[in-house]
């Protein structure tokens, strides 16, 4: 394993230039210098005998291949972020758990917790991934984030937010700027969320709601989970349907594109929920008044 790994040193420096797209705004953050900062990417790079930042008039911009290695990297440090709480806590005291929906983990928490962070080192935070709809949920939690139409079983919501779902891919797929009717997209190759408990909206839902006919989705791909839907637009296998939350760091960082404007409003987006009703501890109160301005 330690010929296979990289140098385990240029990982956080890389981890923070690719989040916050900047040399400079990663060597502010951990408090080393851009020439630092520089040289621990360029040893990453030698490392994996491949380029992981395009550089152009002074700013940076992932490859396809950061692009991947940024999102694995992500997830591992959540891993190790959550494994470590729980030992500082081994018996929960003090720690508030909230337990997240996997892609909202991902792709809307993550880029975002280092600022809950900074502004709350007083708590402990351990944060639980799950597919399985929050009914499911075996281990304690204080919130939960899912999105509403998902199974909440006997948890108590307190605060809902709006959503609008989308298509979506990567440039690769189609280049930015391209502009495609709802119409157009029956010449496309969609890329379809399929689960026993069909608890998201499909493409199927999204034509009806946009007043399109049926096409046909023999030349579709599906997939079982809706992180693996995300990764194989951003690998530029098809066009998926986005949810503007989830999607919005992805969009913002140029990994996906929107071809075709029209969105279909959800009210009822994305939940946030206790497992009782009644005032929660001062902690999570802390953590969901955040969550909320978030959201917001």
């Amino acid at each position: 394993m330690r010929r296979s790994l990289p140098p385990l040193s240029s990982l956080l420096p890389f981890e923070a230039a690719a989040r916050l797209q900047s040399i400079t705004e990663a060597a502010q953050e951990l408090s080393l210098t851009q020439a630092a900062i520089s040289k621990q990417i360029k040893a990453l790079e030698t490392d994996l005998g491949t380029q992981l930042f395009e550089r152009r008039n002074r700013a940076i911009y992932l490859t396809r291949e950061g692009k991947r290695m940024h999102h694995v990297i992500q997830m591992a440090f959540g891993d190790i972020a959550a494994i470590s709480n729980a030992m500082r806590q081994p018996d929960g005291t003090g720690e508030i758990v909230l337990r997240a929906q996997q892609c909202e983990a991902i792709y809307w928490l993550m880029p975002r917790l280092s600022g809950f962070y900074l502004a709350h080192p007083e708590i402990d935070l351990r944060v639980n991934v799950s597919t399985t709809p929050l009914s499911d949920a075996q281990d304690r939690y204080d919130l939960a984030l899912q999105s509403i139409d998902r199974d909440q079983g006997h948890a108590h919501l307190v605060h809902k937010a709006r959503d609008a779902i989308f298509p979506v891919c990567a440039p690769t797929y189609l280049p930015a700027g391209t502009a495609l009717s709802p119409s157009d997209l029956k010449s496309h190759k969609l890329l379809h969320h399929r689960t026993t408990r069909q608890d998201w909206m499909t493409w199927e839902d999204w034509h009806i709601e946009a007043r399109l006919p049926p096409r046909d989705t023999s030349m579709d791909l599906s997939y079982d989970s809706f992180s693996m839907v995300m990764q194989a637009a951003i690998e530029g296998h098809g066009i998926a349907l986005g949810w503007q939350r989830t999607c919005e760091h992805l969009l913002k960082t140029g990994a996906l594109i929107r071809p075709c404007v029209t969105p279909v409003q959800v009210t009822d987006g994305l939940g946030l929920y206790a497992p009782r009703a009644g005032a929660l501890p001062d902690k999570a109160q802390i953590l969901l008044d955040w969550l909320i301005a978030e959201l917001a």
